[in-house]
């Protein structure tokens, strides 16, 4: 093989426009190898980001066939599997995309500085997010804890524009070996489920660019008043696209940039929301427990329960409140959930049932194709009360009142459940489909009854925050 060989590392940057780590490895006219490594990592991701994933690779791969090149598939510890291609191939350089989780960044700094040593030329690229971490400081250098001032020390930063879409790979004279993607199954976990979603997930660069183009079209302009209502469609639906990488934050906020100075009204709103993902991956980075630890240390003791039988109901969608039930429905037929419907349920779990946050964020990192490790810790733990830019510990959301401000004609209610529906659409059909036979759910049973009290079960929540904080 020729010498003149470059890798490209691909984890969870699926596209060909504004793709740094591409554009650099195309730059110097080697030979592009592109490798994708199911390591670790990989295999401990929940069901559907697994799978989700595994569609992100296949549909890539696919795509580099079209522009003459291939994806190298390969099963293994990454520092070896690299080294492993790059003694097949001669390749003297490996370029990657930044990760900013705790266990990426462990694993990047170890195959930097082994590649280093052995005299590769091994490089990471932003592209994940807007602002690297570490670039955002307070006056007194230190991370932003509070997301206000977040956005004001962003908004008006210059952006760099977007990298122009890489349009051709140059092949080498013979490709290393690859596994093939059928292989590993990445979709075992999901079971029959994986058919009804695949339904609903918008898998690709083109059909990413396509979700953003349709919202800038048709909802930007009302998406501040419009976006909490979860029958509008008014939301873009990109965190999907997002956590694979199949379009970039800066094309996304480019574009939103462009519609906010040509007036319309939601684009604003729409920016700060992207910057909220911004902060979130912020707080990760500089505080990797948020994941599993309470941001508020006060909050450490407090008498949450841990995994329960009412947990159990809440995660399958019967707990007889029609808000919680519609949105846990949804999130497994569709692998998404709506951003208002996500604070109904982690509120009712948290609060109504007092169940430990973690118990939910488990549940999510599990059935969400969306699942971002950042944005997911800091959703629940703002909802529980213990993170950072926390909903106050008063702040019970009802899901009965929430339902009738945003779902008043019971559209969104009535497209994921199918109890009571004469002719139930085919999204409510579809839960009894997605979900595990063990469950033993079928579709001509009733409804169930509410197993909490909203009365109740909101005082006896604010008790328990009031003794914790205040034991006397």
């Amino acid at each position: 093989m020729s010498a003149d060989v470059t890798l490209l590392w691909l984890r969870r940057d699926f596209r060909f426009y504004d793709h740094p780590a591409m554009v650099a490895a195309c730059a110097d006219g080697a030979a592009v190898i592109p490798v994708f490594i199911y390591d670790d990592q990989v295999a401990a991701l929940g069901a559907a980001p697994k799978w989700r994933l595994g569609e992100a690779v296949g549909h890539f791969a696919q795509a580099l066939v079209q522009k003459g090149s291939r994806l190298i598939l390969r099963k293994g510890d990454a520092l070896e599997v690299l080294r492993d291609v790059i003694a097949q191939t001669g390749a003297r350089a490996v370029h990657w995309s930044r990760a900013y989780d705790p266990a990426s960044i462990a694993r990047d700094k170890t195959v930097k500085a082994a590649l280093k040593e052995d005299g590769i030329t091994a490089q990471s690229h932003a592209g994940h997010l807007l602002f690297e971490p570490w670039s955002v400081e307070t006056g007194k250098g230190e991370p932003y804890k509070v997301y206000s001032p977040y956005w004001r020390a962003v908004k008006d930063r210059d952006i760099a524009a977007p990298l122009k879409t890489v349009s051709e790979l140059r092949a080498p004279r013979d490709w290393p070996d690859s596994e093939k993607l059928s292989d590993w199954k990445m979709g075992n976990a999901m079971n029959r489920g994986a058919k009804v979603v695949a339904k609903y997930a918008h898998i690709g660069e083109a059909r990413a660019q396509g979700r953003l183009s349709a919202f800038l079209r048709d909802h930007i302009e009302h998406y501040k008043s419009a976006r909490d209502f979860p029958a509008s469609g008014a939301t873009s639906g990109l965190s999907e696209n997002l956590t694979y990488g199949e379009i970039s934050p800066r094309a996304i906020w480019h574009a939103g940039w462009r519609h906010m100075q040509e007036g319309a009204a939601g684009a604003e709103h729409f920016l700060k929301e992207l910057v909220w993902r911004e902060f979130a991956w912020h707080l990760l980075y500089h505080f990797p427990d948020l994941a599993e630890a309470n941001w508020r240390k006060e909050w450490n003791g407090f008498p949450w329960r841990p995994d329960n039988k009412d947990a159990e109901s809440w995660r399958r969608g019967m707990t007889g409140e029609p808000f919680v039930d519609a949105a846990m429905r949804e999130m497994y037929v569709t692998g998404t959930m709506h951003n208002r419907a996500r604070m109904i349920v982690a509120s009712y779990l948290t609060k109504h049932l007092m169940t430990d946050w973690r118990v939910g964020r488990r549940w999510f990192e599990d059935c969400l194709i969306d699942w971002d490790p950042a944005s997911n810790a800091m959703g629940w733990q703002w909802v529980a009360g213990s993170g950072p830019d926390a909903a106050p510990y008063f702040r019970v959301f009802n899901p009965a009142t929430q339902l009738e401000k945003f779902d008043k004609s019971n559209e969104y209610k009535q497209k994921f459940i199918l109890e009571g529906q004469l002719d139930p659409p085919q999204s409510a059909r579809d839960f009894f489909d997605a979900i595990p036979r063990s469950w033993g759910l079928v579709a001509d049973r009733t409804y169930p009854l509410p197993i909490a009290d909203l009365k109740g079960g909101r005082e006896r929540a604010l008790a328990a925050y009031q003794n914790h904080r205040d034991p006397s």
